[in-house]
């Protein structure tokens, strides 16, 4: 393994959350003085996915937010799941759900407006989002009184492992084939 490749591993490894290219090139340009290309970053990352692809680890790198991190692999998601149980406080509410996936198909979206879809006051679970920093202020609304406008943020994208909002399920995914025959458990 050469030493920018190892340096590269050292970065990934060492990020609270998914790093960048960019973030990498910054950290070589203040660290090294030197500017490298993103080519041959993304070449080494693509080196780091191949060699952690192998059955001798129990983690991987993936793409998540824009951005590359060491997360473990799917066959050992129970063991983990079962630990992260055990040790989790604080989960997202079924209201904190509800009005974050609001936000996350109509954004850009006012108070007002997931209120109406809603059906309750949303000020306590906005608040709960902006702290956990799942959603942002984009701006402000033309709208009598310029209400608040949100949007989904970078660590939304994060939290739930997609790289981008086409990634979030369609109500098509939910749905059952009108043409098919018998239960699916039968099949």
């Amino acid at each position: 393994m050469s030493s920018l490749e190892s340096k590269v591993e050292s970065l990934i490894f060492c990020s609270p959350k998914p790093i960048k290219v960019n973030d990498i090139i910054k950290a070589f340009s203040e660290s090294e003085k030197t500017k490298y290309d993103e080519s041959k970053i993304k070449k080494y990352i693509d080196k780091l996915i191949d060699k952690y692809n192998s059955e001798e680890y129990s983690f991987e790198i993936i793409e998540s937010g824009g951005g590359y991190q060491f997360l473990t692999k799917n066959i050992f998601s129970r063991l983990n799941e079962i630990l992260l149980k055990q040790q989790s406080r604080r989960r997202l509410s079924i209201s904190a759900l509800e009005t974050l996936s609001i936000i996350a198909y109509k954004q850009p979206v006012t108070k007002s407006e997931i209120e109406k879809i809603r059906g309750v006051n949303c000020d306590y679970t906005i608040q709960k989002l902006l702290d956990k920093e799942l959603i942002s202020i984009v701006g402000k609304s033309d709208k009598v009184g310029r209400p608040l406008i949100y949007s989904t943020s970078d660590q939304f994208m994060d939290y739930f492992g997609i790289n981008s909002l086409d990634q979030l399920p369609t109500i098509k995914d939910f749905q059952k084939e009108e043409n098919s025959i018998g239960d699916e458990e039968e099949v």
